[in-house]
């Protein structure tokens, strides 16, 4: 059955996505809060250099257990009821961190909203790969990584509007604590509309309930189409039931090769040097603006660039494929991270770091920032997708625990400061992205137009060089077709 002839209720499938999306603004906002109130944190609690690192990277802990935890219960819960428990959470950590006194309780509240943004971040893209139609995934899945720059986006600008109205002595006092405090509102919101989307069908399927799987599938597209989709899944399991793969098989080099393959599109997104520019884009700003106001202001900036850079990715994901526009938005980062290096080696002053930034930014949004979200939540088979996802984006919060810990303490030491200007780690940076562009070509497989049932075939005929299925081929012919048509 060609993609076009059936007719998707796209209304409600992207208004579907976009409630689940809700996780990723509060993944956005909870994870760039930190970026405004850091300096005020540093000085109301008194902290070294490594414990500035301990207080922006402590969540990265609760969003790794959240990862991981999130295999169990998206199996034994189905995916909405994770994505409710997340919404609570989320709700506790913004209350806990706006009224904390101390340093220790400080972290504790945090550590919950990595909980959450552990969970969101796991389930909010596997729901939407299950729930979306194979010529519209690559756009539904956009809306996580265009969600998680828009609530960047939102709190930058909170963080900033909330700066310029105080005087320093107030926001090292209680500033910070309003920043945290805001986050509030979107959580409530999360909280209400997440039980009004259905659950996943092929979740369902796996438990069990086929009839309720069928209703939710009819409503996505039609009821022929959907009785065929529903068999299409039936026949996926219970092939894996006669072959004995209902579960990760590690003995399995096929599954390991997949999951290698999820593991290293999560790890190398974090090392591009994201983290820097979304949690520490104050801090390397006001060293050539030399105004903490100033740097705040050119933060929103980056933000909204990145959501620009996240809108033509979308658009471009279904019909450029992943591969040619990964590697694309991987060139252009490594050319925005020598900007940003030459700018701080020099110490040059006005806008030029802020440009390689704006310039990083923009291509990591429409490569690496949508396409690895969207790569995640497709390569891994039915059988392996909760914990070959909880996995990956567990894998993706160390790679960015590590990197958020370590670069207060590598660009703070006394000997590279004073020798590179801070230059030094956009060059390790710039380094990690030259590897990404060769792993991406050597190794990732081009997933437009294919069924989540023969994602597994495409993926090892990659790593083994094979030509692909002939009904993967049969799909794709019928997709471009319907592309220009």
């Amino acid at each position: 059955m060609s993609p076009s002839s059936y007719q998707h209720n796209t209304r409600y499938i992207l208004s579907i996505c976009g409630i689940a999306a809700l996780g990723g603004i509060l993944f956005g906002y909870d994870t760039a809060v930190i970026s405004g109130a850091i300096g005020s944190l540093t000085a109301y609690f008194n902290l070294s250099p490594g414990e500035t690192g301990w207080a922006v990277s402590c969540v990265i802990i609760g969003c790794v257990i959240g990862a991981f935890g999130a295999s169990v219960l998206t199996r034994r819960y189905g995916r909405k009821k994770a994505l409710i428990l997340s919404a609570l959470l989320f709700t506790v950590s913004a209350v806990g961190a706006s009224v904390a006194h101390t340093f220790s309780w400080f972290v504790i509240f945090r550590i919950i909203g990595g909980l959450a943004v552990g969970l969101a971040a796991t389930v909010s893209p596997m729901y939407m790969s299950e729930i979306s139609p194979r010529d519209m995934r690559g756009r539904a899945l956009s809306m996580q990584q265009f969600a998680i720059v828009f609530g960047q986006i939102l709190i930058f600008y909170v963080n900033y509007k909330i700066a310029s109205l105080a005087t320093n002595a107030w926001l090292i006092d209680m500033g910070w604590r309003y920043m945290f405090a805001s986050g509030v509102l979107p959580c409530i919101l999360f909280c209400i509309l997440v039980f009004y989307i259905p659950e996943s069908p092929r979740w369902s399927v796996m438990a069990g309930h086929e009839q309720q799987a069928l209703e939710t599938l009819t409503r996505l597209s039609s009821p022929e189409h959907a009785q065929h989709l529903l068999a299409e899944i039936k026949d996926s399991l219970d092939i894996d039931r006669q072959n004995n793969t209902q579960k990760m098989n590690f003995a399995d080099k096929n599954v390991r090769f997949i999951l290698m393959l999820g593991c290293m599109i999560a790890v190398l997104q974090q090392v591009s040097g994201v983290n820097v520019m979304m949690y520490y884009a104050p801090m390397v700003l006001k060293t050539v603006t030399g105004s903490a106001q100033e740097a705040l202001f050119q933060t929103i900036w980056i933000g909204v660039i990145q959501l620009v850079g996240s809108v033509i990715g979308a658009m471009m994901m279904d019909k450029m494929g992943r591969l040619s526009l990964m590697r694309f938005g991987t060139l252009g980062s490594i050319v925005g991270l020598l900007i940003t290096s030459y700018a701080l080696f020099s110490q040059t002053s006005g806008y030029l770091a802020l440009f390689g930034m704006l310039f990083f930014m923009v291509f990591y949004a429409l490569s690496w920032g949508v396409g690895a979200w969207v790569l995640i939540s497709e390569i891994f088979p039915n059988r392996m997708r909760s914990q070959g996802m909880s996995i990956s984006v567990g894998c993706m919060w160390i790679a960015n625990f590590t990197v958020s810990q370590a670069f207060p303490m590598v660009n703070d030491d006394p000997f590279l400061f004073s020798t590179f200007h801070g230059a030094f780690p956009m060059w390790i940076f710039a380094a990690f992205c030259l590897f990404s562009y060769w792993f991406i070509g050597r190794y990732l497989p081009e997933t437009k137009g294919v069924s989540l049932e023969h994602m597994e075939k495409i993926v090892i005929a990659k790593r083994y060089r094979q030509r692909l299925p002939s009904a993967v081929l049969d799909a794709r012919i019928q997709l471009n077709e319907s592309d220009k048509r």
